[in-house]
């Protein structure tokens, strides 16, 4: 006797094949059958007739470290079928961390990872950090070691190359991190302190994620015409001198410029994939995009401090009237301060005018009040349109990653509508067939990042399986309202558990800490 007996549906396995009428059995925590099952009994039988069933879904790229802690029912994901999140990521986040590191990267990530409550979650290394989720979420997630973490635990905040021997240590600490169930190393080369490791650092902290299978992925240095093409030649040349998978986060570039760049690569013997959210915005901290790097130099505090002279204000006068960001486009999107909080959803220049004051005073205190954990949302560039969204999510390289941030009163639309508007949109459109959809939003994923027991509908793996009507599935958030809950996943189980039945939430938490293989 199954657990759950699913019967009746277009079984779409993750393979990329095309979908079969079929049954999938459940018992405790594995698909224990797939087939005819037309005797078989189970304690509770779903009929999915004219319904598609497939494997759980694979976010390559989201910030819900904190957030699946601090709220592990986590319904933004659970009801677009995210059965797995795959964090650490941008080489800012939150093991391995001494106490120093986790006090200066809850601070400085708050604007997209959260600087959230965890109370009952202690944690410093990676496989501590990996043990609180088994049984505390509702999905399950998987880790990569920040490349910024492994920097600070060794030399701090200093903006130089490492020594031999702070190198070497650095070094013990990715694979003490890969030894305890880490899938890769993450850098996010616009964030401190990872924008100040170079190609030889990275390079030497990937040779110790290759013995594992790591993949090394990366914030890379820029994604508009004029960084994208060195900065996806630094990424090649870590993948060819380390010999590691490489994987490039978020790839909001153009997509004539970079296609050929990629596969030129791969036919040169490097392995790399991308993640893509399906958005002409993005989202990340207002500091990151506003100041430039020497006046991050220190930490917070010193940041703080240094944004309250006037001759900090003067100097900046240049780098806000030559942005290397399009300062119009930014609406803010998560402001922690009183003051503040009611221009959620403001374009950064109406906020200041709104105040009285010019774009850089505004600017500049508004970091100062909030400790710069302002967030916001941001147009990419001009020039890249959804033809380049089109292009780049039809490339074989591609698999999804909403980049979903869950804080703040205006968030992206991506963290609760990213899958759902794959899965809806863009297989009604034609730009993805459904089992491509499928594939890439699970199996293409799964593979990537060592996860070899997900990602597929296929008897003796883990029970991560959605069921959801293709017809109806869809996403429902804006940048106006970007918390609203996508429409059309009807069941999901996480390891032979559901956490979502007729759309409904159960307050199950059977999410796990994944280890790599």
């Amino acid at each position: 006797m199954f657990d759950y007996l699913i019967r009746n549906g277009r079984v779409v396995d993750g393979t990329g094949l095309p979908w079969i009428t079929a049954d999938v059995g459940i018992t405790d925590d594995r698909i224990s059958a797939v087939g005819a099952l037309g005797r078989a009994s189970a304690k509770q039988t779903i009929d999915a007739t004219g319904k598609v069933v497939c494997p759980g879904f694979v976010d390559a790229h989201v910030h819900g470290d904190l957030p699946l802690l601090a709220d592990p029912i986590h319904e933004q994901g659970v009801q677009q079928g995210v059965t797995t999140h795959v964090i650490g990521q941008d080489g800012v986040a939150f093991a391995p961390a001494s106490p120093a590191t986790m006090a200066y990267m809850r601070r400085y990530t708050a604007g997209f990872n959260g600087n959230l409550p965890t109370p009952g979650h202690d944690w410093h290394s990676i496989g501590e950090f990996l043990a609180q989720f088994d049984g505390q979420s509702s999905i399950n997630a998987c880790v990569l070691i920040p490349n910024g973490n492994v920097r600070m635990e060794v030399m701090g905040l200093d903006p130089r190359k490492p020594t031999a021997s702070e190198l070497s240590r650095m070094k013990v600490l990715v694979r003490e991190g890969m030894e305890q169930g880490a899938v890769g190393l993450s850098s996010g080369l616009d964030y401190v302190p990872s924008i100040y490791a170079d190609e030889d650092e990275l390079t030497a902290l990937c040779e110790e994620i290759v013995p594992f299978g790591g993949v090394y992925v990366t914030h890379m240095r820029g994604y508009n015409r004029e960084k994208a093409p060195a900065a996806l030649q630094e990424v090649f040349n870590i993948g060819k001198r380390a010999r590691c998978g490489v994987h490039v986060s978020h790839f909001n570039c153009l997509a004539d410029q970079t296609i050929p760049l990629l596969d030129a690569a791969r036919a040169g013997g490097v392995d790399v994939t991308f993640d893509l959210y399906c958005y002409l915005y993005g989202s990340t901290i207002v500091a990151m995009l506003t100041l430039p790097p020497e006046t991050l130099e220190g930490g917070i505090e010193a940041t703080v401090e240094r944004l309250k002279l006037p001759a900090t204000r003067k100097n900046l006068e240049i780098a806000f009237a030559n942005p290397r960001f399009p300062i119009e486009t930014i609406r803010l999107a998560s402001l922690p301060h009183d003051k503040y909080r009611h221009l959620e959803g403001q374009a950064l220049p109406q906020a200041a005018e709104l105040c009285g004051q010019s774009v850089l005073d505004f600017t500049c205190d508004l970091l100062i009040a909030t400790d710069l954990a302002a967030g916001c949302v941001i147009r990419h560039f001009a020039e890249r349109q959804e033809s380049d969204v089109l292009k780049l999510l039809k490339h074989p390289l591609m698999m999804a990653g909403s980049d979903g941030i869950y804080v703040g009163g205006k968030p992206h639309p991506r963290g609760t509508g990213c899958f759902a508007r794959y899965l809806g949109h863009h297989v009604r459109n034609g730009d993805w067939t459904l089992e491509e959809a499928v594939m890439k939003c699970s199996y293409h994923v799964s593979r990537r990042f060592g996860l070899k027991d997900r990602g597929l509908i296929r008897e003796g793996l883990a029970a991560d399986v959605v069921v959801f009507d293709a017809d109806t599935i869809a996403d429902r958030s804006t940048y106006d309202d970007g918390k609203a809950l996508a429409v059309g996943v009807e069941h999901v189980f996480v390891n032979g558990t559901p956490v979502l039945l007729s759309g409904e939430r159960t307050n199950a938490r059977p999410g796990r800490g994944l280890k790599r293989g």
